[in-house]
C-alpha cells in the first residue's frame, strides 16, 4: 500500500516536471513577460507592429544612435547574431531595435546607422515614432529593463541586454548584449522555440 502511494506520488512529480518544461519550450531559466500591442515606425518611415511580428521569433534591443559607448559594439553583435541566424538557415527570425533616444532618431538616421554595421534590413527593423516618456514606459513595463533620458546631456541610460520573444510576443529570455554574447546559446533557443 505504501509502495504504491509512494509510486503515484512519483508520477505525478513526473508528469508536473514534464508539464512544466513543456511551457518553457525547453528554455532553461526561461521568462514570460507579455510585450504589449505596439505600432512604431520603421528606418523605411513603414509602420511595423507587434501584430507584424506574431508567429515569428524575435530578438529585441535598445539602442540610439548617438551612443557614444555601449551601442555600437551591441549591434555590431547583433549583425553577427543576424549572421549565424542566415547560416543557420533559420526562418521566420526577426530583429528589433528600438531607439531610446526618438527625438534624435528619425527614420533616416536610423537607415543610416544601421548600414554602418553592414545589416540586412529584409528581417531587421529599427523603430522609432514615439515619445521619450512612451518608449521608457514600454522599457519597463514589457522588457524589465530601465531606459532614462538625463535632463542634461545627450547620453541615454539603458540596459545592454538582447530579448527573446517567442511567436505569441512574449519575452522568454534576455542575454548579455555587450561582451561574451552567448550566440551558441540564442541559437539553440531560438531553435528551441521553433
Amino acid at each position: 500500500m505504501i509502495l504504491k502511494k509512494v509510486f503515484t506520488l512519483l508520477m505525478l512529480a513526473a508528469v508536473i516536471i514534464f508539464a512544466a518544461g513543456c511551457g518553457n519550450s525547453g528554455l532553461k531559466d526561461a521568462k514570460n513577460y507579455p510585450i504589449e500591442d505596439f505600432t512604431f515606425t520603421n528606418q523605411d518611415g513603414e509602420s511595423v507592429s507587434k501584430a507584424d511580428l506574431e508567429g515569428k521569433v524575435w530578438m529585441a534591443s535598445f539602442i540610439f544612435t548617438n551612443c557614444a559607448d555601449v551601442c555600437p559594439p551591441m549591434t555590431a553583435n547583433m549583425s553577427k547574431l543576424q549572421d549565424r541566424i542566415k547560416e543557420e538557415g533559420l526562418k521566420d527570425v526577426e530583429i528589433v531595435s528600438f531607439s531610446v533616444d526618438p527625438a534624435v532618431d528619425n527614420p533616416e538616421a536610423l537607415k543610416e546607422y544601421g548600414k554602418k554595421f553592414n545589416v540586412d534590413f529584409k528581417n531587421w527593423s529599427f523603430l522609432t515614432g514615439y515619445t521619450q516618456e512612451e518608449i521608457e514606459k514600454f522599457a519597463l513595463e514589457n522588457f524589465k529593463t530601465l531606459v532614462k533620458k538625463p535632463e542634461t546631456g545627450d547620453q541615454v541610460i539603458h540596459g545592454t541586454d538582447f530579448y527573446l520573444v517567442d511567436q505569441n510576443g512574449d519575452m522568454r529570455k534576455y542575454y548579455t548584449g555587450l561582451k561574451e554574447v552567448p550566440f551558441e546559446q540564442i541559437i539553440e533557443d531560438i531553435k528551441a522555440l521553433q
